[in-house]
């Protein structure tokens, strides 16, 4: 097993049969990320199960490339990809001030193309809640952004407090 210069973890044909010899079923990974030069035909055929393997990113690509690539493969329900995150959040306000903060920093947002990354977070906290799993009240600038408050993701009312939320989305 190998880690590449983007902090991946590259698996060979070791490594999988280390995996099935500890008694780990390839189906309990969603995808594995397998050096390209091991023949993935006779791994499959060791599963019962069916795997998906990923082979790792291209050596000449750039960490921001990489970072891009990542944000846009959120590992979520095809319900979280086809939500309007935008209108779902707006829906949420109950008064015209919380409908200009939230239309406010939903622009900086849409500007920063991370509405991807808000549909996960929704993601994340209908997982949380539905696990009844418990999760911080809020720390660091995130707290300054009223759409996260509005979607679950910290409990501080940045419109109570009168936070900035340019302080989160510089």
């Amino acid at each position: 097993m190998r880690t590449n210069d983007l902090g991946e973890i590259v698996l060979d044909d070791n490594d999988i049969c280390d995996l099935l010899m500890q008694g780990k079923s390839l189906g309990d990974f969603k995808q594995l990320m397998v050096d390209p030069t091991v023949p993935v035909d006779n791994i499959e055929k060791l599963s019962s199960d069916p795997i998906s393997f990923v082979a790792p990113s291209p050596d000449n690509i750039s960490v921001d490339q990489y970072d891009r690539e990542c944000q846009e493969k959120w590992f979520m329900p095809e319900e979280y990809y086809d939500l309007d995150i935008a209108e779902y959040i707006l829906s949420l306000c109950t008064t015209q001030e919380e409908l200009q903060r939230c239309g406010k920093e939903l622009l900086l947002y849409q500007e920063k193309d991370l509405f991807g990354l808000l549909a996960y977070l929704k993601y994340l906290v209908d997982t949380m809640k539905a696990n009844d799993i418990i999760w911080g009240v809020g720390r660091g600038s995130s707290v300054s952004s009223y759409v996260l408050y509005k979607l679950g993701v910290h409990k501080i009312d940045s419109m109570y407090y009168d936070l900035n939320p340019e302080d989160f989305l510089r």
